[in-house]
């Protein structure tokens, strides 16, 4: 929790779908205060022939001088995933990492901890549906991912799969930094749950719902319930908080997992979201707020979507939030923030206590980009963060 202050951040920007005949790009973000720039931007194939994949997600550097990235299903979107891995040089692909059977489970994302001989893989569900949009009519129908998957590290066999229940699409996946621990967590995306998963002592993996958001009674949504569905999760760097992000209720969440088997809550702040005051939706009836939260407005700018991706300063005190999810859910969900492009957000966070707060000074409009409004994603610092670094 000593490590130097960051000062950029690289973010992906989303222009596909936007109706901007342009590609994505990659934007260099300033988010050193002492800098005039601060919160400025200053600036398939060959996988499908050689593994037989697509709908790339999650990459991870191995060890061993490889990056490994896992896919969602294969080139044809059927829920059939695996894992590319590429020399860290040169980035040529040189093959699968799994061994690809008529079995091969969705992808989604994933963790590895070799001193325990194992990573973990989540389940999205099929791509080929679920990259159209949200249909509430796939619910219950096997669309949707609900396993968390074993593998040996050292035989790239899996060899066990923990069933999450159906639709509970487990995405997200986090190990304790330490490498030690053979703890982690898991969000279930759209039942608005964290999973705590640990080893047990006969050497199997054990899995169990230490947190669950309630759904909210509505009207004027796709559903009468509106779950948490959760786009993103990870753990700071002492293994102390956990943060979570809610796409939908629209806040971010900060729990004590000093226990992981009973999380505490400490931390919550609102940055939009679908239940809005003024907005189309009405809660009717709600365990946990008394009154819809108000639009959120920062520096004169009302920003649209959900919170989604985060990304930790190492010392823990800032926590970096974009608002984009993926481009068709987007635009069903939120057609403003496609209209209007997405924003980085900056909260302060209380490191001793518990406690989150907006900084108000820091704003990244991705609206004002010149090729158009854009959507950020993912956030990562160069040489590591809290998100992609492993230890062995």
């Amino acid at each position: 929790m000593k490590g130097p202050r960051e000062r950029i951040i690289y973010v992906p920007c989303i222009l596909t779908g936007s109706g901007v005949q342009a590609p994505d790009y990659l934007a260099t973000v300033d988010v050193d205060p002492q800098s005039p720039c601060y919160s400025q931007v200053i600036e398939p194939r060959e996988v499908f022939q050689k593994c037989d994949l697509a709908y790339l997600h999650t990459s991870h550097c191995l060890g061993c001088g490889e990056v490994m990235i896992n896919a969602l299903g294969d080139p044809r979107g059927n829920g059939k995933g695996g894992f590319v891995v590429l020399d860290a040089e040169t980035f040529e692909v040189k093959g699968r990492w799994d061994r690809p059977t008529q079995e091969s489970p969705p992808g989604g994302d994933f963790w590895y901890q070799p001193r325990h001989n194992v990573m973990i893989s989540t389940e999205w569900g099929v791509p080929k549906f679920f990259s159209t949009g949200f249909n509430p009519a796939d619910l219950g129908t096997g669309i949707y991912g609900r396993h968390l998957n074993i593998w040996d590290w050292t035989t790239h066999c899996l060899h066990q799969s923990i069933d999450m229940g159906e639709d509970s699409i487990p995405v997200e996946i986090r190990f304790l930094h330490n490498p030690n621990s053979a703890h982690g967590m898991v969000c279930g995306a759209l039942e608005g749950s964290i999973i705590h998963f640990f080893k047990t002592q006969n050497g199997c993996w054990a899995a169990e719902k230490v947190i669950q958001i309630p759904r909210k009674k509505v009207s004027g949504w796709f559903l009468p319930e509106m779950p948490a569905i959760l786009g993103d999760l990870l753990i700071s760097l002492d293994d102390r908080y956990l943060y979570v992000s809610n796409f939908t209720h629209g806040d971010v969440r900060q729990y004590d997992i000093t226990n992981p088997y009973c999380p505490r809550l400490v931390g919550q702040v609102f940055l939009a979201g679908s239940i809005t005051k003024g907005g189309v939706v009405t809660v009717l009836e709600d365990q946990e707020l008394n009154c819809q939260p108000d639009p959120f407005v920062i520096q004169g700018r009302r920003v649209y979507g959900g919170p989604v991706m985060l990304q930790l300063s190492l010392d823990g005190c800032r926590l970096y939030v974009t608002n984009t999810l993926y481009t068709p859910w987007d635009k069903q969900f939120y057609p403003e923030l496609v209209r209007e492009g997405s924003v980085m957000i900056q909260i302060d966070v209380n490191t001793e206590q518990g406690g989150l707060c907006v900084n108000e000074d820091f704003l990244v409009d991705f609206g004002k980009e010149p090729l158009g409004p854009a959507r950020a994603h993912e956030m990562r610092y160069p040489g590591g963060d809290c998100t992609s670094d492993i230890w062995v």
